[in-house]
Order: C-alpha cells, then sequence, then structure tokens
C-alpha cells in the first residue's frame, strides 16, 4: 500500500529503504537523523499541521454560520470573549504552522535536527515533545537568558 509517506521516502531515498513500522520511535541506537527518522519526524510534522488546519476550518465554518444571536447582553459578552480567544487560539497556531513549514523545509534540506546556534544533534527526545525545536535545550536556555536580559535594559 503506497501513502504519501512511501511516495516521499521512495522519491528521495529509493524504493530499497525500509519505512518504519506503525509502532517505530527514534532510537540513539541509530544513525541520527538517518532517512527512517527523517521520515518519522517529516509524518509527525505533517499529521500535527493537518490537524491545526482542520480546527481552523471548523471555526472558519463556525464564524461563517452568521452572527452573534444572543438576546441577553451578558451571554453575548460571554460569547464574544470565546470568540476572541478562539481567534487569538487560531492566530498561534497560524504561527505554529509556519514553524512546522520550517522544520519540514529542514528536513528537506538536510538541516533538521541540528541546532541553529551550535550545529550539534537535537536530542531525540526534545525532538520528539517538540519537532519544531531548532535549538538544543542548552542553546534555548542560554537563548531565553540573553532575550531576558535584553528586555531588562
Amino acid at each position: 500500500m503506497a501513502t504519501a509517506l512511501s511516495g516521499y521516502f521512495d522519491a528521495h531515498y529509493g524504493a530499497q529503504h525500509v519505512l518504519p513500522d506503525a509502532g517505530y520511535r527514534p532510537s540513539a541506537n541509530e544513525e541520527f537523523m538517518n532517512p527512517v527518522q527523517l521520515a518519522y519526524f517529516r509524518q509527525k510534522l505533517l499529521n500535527w499541521k493537518e490537524e491545526i488546519v482542520r480546527e481552523s476550518q471548523g471555526t472558519i465554518a463556525q464564524l461563517k454560520s452568521g452572527p452573534l444571536r444572543e438576546a441577553d447582553l451578558t451571554d453575548r459578552a460571554s460569547s464574544e470573549t470565546d470568540w476572541s480567544i478562539e481567534l487569538r487560539t487560531r492566530d498561534r497556531q497560524r504561527k505554529l504552522v509556519a514553524k512546522i513549514d520550517s522544520a519540514l523545509r529542514r528536513i528537506e534540506s538536510g538541516e533538521y535536527g541540528f541546532c541553529e546556534v551550535t550545529g550539534e544533534p537535537i536530542s531525540l527526545a526534545r525532538l520528539e515533545a517538540r519537532p519544531i525545536a531548532t535549538m538544543t535545550v542548552e542553546a534555548q536556555e542560554r537563548h531565553e537568558r540573553n532575550e531576558r536580559v535584553s528586555r531588562d535594559d
């Protein structure tokens, strides 16, 4: 059975390579960012993006269904607050989609999984938890400390 992932994999790495099993998890016991790991993270990112897009389409459909019709001012205010929160969430997710797209481009260019500051590998546990990570934990902590110092000035 061919999937979008297998099509990508075959085009980039040749059909002789094996795709990860359904229960596959990247391991430190294998070569870092080997083709199977890259395919795994690519699919993880694509699934995440698809979920966000699906949620946003639901929000758009609700917005198109018409204006708020609560007669009571308190109910209307509550509904408007709920929509405001929903729209802020969608805006954050729009920014997240941009980060997902950037991670997918890094997979294509061979830069994925390596810290943009130090060039060191980002831990598999960090990538598993945050597949859009661009820095090691240590580099991220330094970056955040420097940002705080800059803000305090």
